[in-house]
C-alpha cells in the first residue's frame, strides 16, 4: 500500500492495534495474553498481524529504543532545498541511509522557507550529525541548492501514533 492509500481495517484489526499500540505485554506469551483480552485465540492474533504487515497497514512489530538513553543525543532535522523534479527520485535514496530515521517531502513556504526535503539524522554529537548531513548533501549533488540543520532543544512529547480508544 502506498502512502495516502486507505484500506478499511476490520473491527479486530482496530482493536488489536489499540491493544498493542503502546507495546506488547512483557509476559512469556504476549500474543496469547492479547488474544485473551480481545476474546480470540493466539493464532488469530498472529495471523491478523501477519496480514496487516503484508498489506502495509502496519510496518513492523519490534522494540523501540530510546536513542537518547543509548547516547544518540545530537539529533537534527536536516532540511534541504532540492529541485522539485528530483525529490521523488532522491528522497528514497536519502531515506535509505542507516542514520536517517525519517525522510519526508514537505511543502515549501517561499520566500521564508525554501526547504522541501526533510531527513531526521541521528548521531552522538553535533559534529557527527554535520558529517552525516554532508554525506546527504554530497549524494543530492547539484539538485540541492541549500540546507540547514534544526536541532531539538527539549523533548516536549515523543510517542508513536496512538489510535483513540
Amino acid at each position: 500500500m502506498k502512502t495516502g492509500e486507505r484500506s478499511k481495517a476490520t473491527s479486530l484489526e482496530r482493536r488489536l492495534v489499540k491493544a498493542i499500540g503502546t507495546g506488547l505485554p512483557l509476559v512469556p506469551e504476549p500474543y496469547a495474553e492479547v488474544a485473551a483480552a480481545l476474546d480470540t485465540d493466539e493464532a488469530t492474533v498472529i495471523a491478523t498481524l501477519e496480514a496487516m504487515l503484508a498489506r502495509g497497514a502496519i510496518r513492523r512489530i519490534g522494540a523501540v529504543p530510546n536513542h537518547y538513553a543509548l547516547g544518540y543525543q545530537a539529533n537534527g532535522m536536516a532540511v534541504f532545498d532540492v529541485d522539485d523534479d528530483a525529490v521523488a527520485e532522491l528522497g528514497p535514496v536519502i531515506g535509505a541511509f542507516d542514520f536517517v530515521s525519517h525522510c519526508y517531502r514537505r511543502p515549501r513556504n517561499p520566500p521564508f522557507w525554501p526547504y522541501n526535503l526533510f531527513a531526521m539524522v541521528h548521531a552522538r554529537t553535533r559534529p557527527a550529525v554535520e558529517t552525516k548531513v554532508r554525506q546527504i548533501r554530497s549524494r543530492l549533488g547539484s539538485a540541492c541548492r541549500g540546507d540547514t540543520i534544526l536541532y531539538s532543544r527539549r523533548i516536549l512529547k515523543k510517542t508513536g501514533l496512538r489510535l483513540a480508544r
